[in-house]
């Protein structure tokens, strides 16, 4: 009921105008974008162009989730979800609503980019989702309601990002919003404590849903019943060793769950040339580092997959 409340105070058609009350900023609502627990995402167009602006009723939440941008701007490298263009309030008709505007990312969901353009490049964008995670990590967050939803495939090149940081919880606090099906709680497989296992969990979750694309319930044993749709199936039983001690908070970091995710698609003949083959093989005969390995391993199959991407396109 509650939700229902804020959701109709804080829809607006198209047209409408925000204006900001403390910085003075115009944006006129083009489109819904999206609805979460505590508000509502719009695609508008301020006087730099277009922008997503999210609208709640709630300041606490909407001033964390701007806490959680901020902390992106620090990660090492691009940041992995939207910049944060400014944060205000607008007296509305119907009274007093928070509100800030962010980087528009476009593209597809992981899902829909999947869906077009095969399998073929699961690995590759996990491997980058990885990445992002092991720096989120490192900074003292865990994104938590890790879903297809909320992960958008920009480029070209392709990159995953993050588009809705809603769910992003300060490490050992609680969870505060999940999704059911990448939850582990829900699979009766750990607790909701933000923590890096957490989002290794539905990272693997996230691989079997690339596979399984029709979501399927829990029924019995969630530990056995997962391993047996990874069994089951030819071409993911192949990352089981992965998904296994994912599942099942075996991993200790984003980038363990990389390196052997690495290991596994370098073994994948038919998905890169012999002579990227060769030259992961000669990295490792040198003992190079394991990061200047990873580097270069994803380079070379972004590099493959990219060229794939773009023929496909073009036919």
């Amino acid at each position: 009921m509650m939700m229902n409340t804020w959701k109709t105070q804080c829809e607006f058609p198209p047209g409408t105008v925000v204006t900001g009350k403390w910085r003075g900023g115009n944006y006129q609502l083009i489109r819904e974008l999206g609805s979460g627990a505590n508000g509502i995402v719009y695609l508008a167009k301020g006087t730099k162009g277009h922008t997503a602006l999210k609208m709640s009723m709630d300041s606490l939440s909407i001033t964390s989730e701007v806490n959680v941008l901020k902390a992106f701007s620090k990660v090492q490298g691009d940041s992995p979800g939207p910049s944060l263009h400014e944060m205000d309030d607008w007296d509305s008709p119907r009274g007093k609503i928070h509100f800030y505007t962010m980087e528009y990312i476009q593209g597809p969901n992981l899902l829909s980019f999947i869906r077009k353009n095969g399998q073929t490049w699961v690995g590759i964008l996990i491997v980058q989702l990885l990445d992002t995670l092991e720096k989120l990590h490192q900074e003292g967050w865990t994104f938590g309601d890790l879903k297809p939803e909320n992960l958008i495939v920009s480029g070209p090149p392709p990159r995953i990002r993050f588009i809705d940081v809603g769910g992003t919880t300060m490490n050992g606090r609680a969870i505060k919003e999940f999704t059911e099906f990448f939850d582990r709680g829900y699979w009766g497989l750990g607790s909701r404590k933000a923590e890096p296992t957490y989002d290794l969990f539905s990272t693997a979750m996230l691989f079997i849903h690339m596979y399984y694309p029709k979501k399927f319930t829990k029924v019995g044993d969630g530990k056995k019943q997962l391993m047996q749709q990874i069994n089951a199936h030819s071409e993911l039983s192949r990352f089981s060793p992965v998904l296994q001690k994912a599942l099942f908070g075996q991993y200790d970091s984003a980038k363990r769950m990389k390196g052997e995710l690495l290991s596994i698609l370098s073994e994948k003949r038919n998905q890169a040339p012999s002579y990227a083959r060769r030259h992961a093989t000669r990295q490792k005969k040198k003992k190079k580092s394991g990061s200047l390995k990873e580097t270069i391993m994803v380079l070379l199959l972004t590099i493959v997959l990219y060229a794939l991407y773009i023929y496909s396109y073009l036919l």
